[in-house]
């Protein structure tokens, strides 16, 4: 069994910047890749950004990069968001998982775990 516990979401301005975290426990958190996704109203689960295990390789969406930066630090089993220049249409519920089954890091059907999320609100 894996806990995961999102935080740092809130309302921020368009243009603004936030930092989400997600603390694991109860497994080698280190072991293993994590996601974060984001599912607005009456909209499907959706890939944000991806980290392997090491932190050595990230993964984006196309609607984030050059904005979003996933981190991790493995001594203190957490992984970051840190989302930069936010936009309305960013605004959803962010969720962090892990990934203990193989497969693509996009699809949300291949990871094991989801934390409980955290809404972002991008708005003036």
């Amino acid at each position: 069994q894996v806990q995961l516990v999102e935080s740092g979401g809130g309302l921020v301005q368009p243009g603004g910047s936030l930092r989400l975290s997600c603390a694991a426990s109860g497994r080698t958190f280190s072991m293993y890749a994590m996601g974060w996704f984001r599912q607005a109203p009456g909209k499907e689960r959706e890939f944000v950004a991806a980290i392997n295990w090491s932190g050595g390789s990230t993964w984006y969406a196309d609607s984030v990069k050059g904005r979003f930066t996933i981190s991790r630090d493995n001594a203190k089993n957490t992984v970051y968001l840190q989302m930069n220049s936010l936009k309305p249409e960013d605004t959803a519920v962010y969720y962090c998982a892990i990934q203990i089954q193989s497969g693509s890091y996009r699809s949300p059907y291949n990871y094991d775990y989801w934390g409980q999320g955290t809404q972002v609100t991008v708005s003036s």
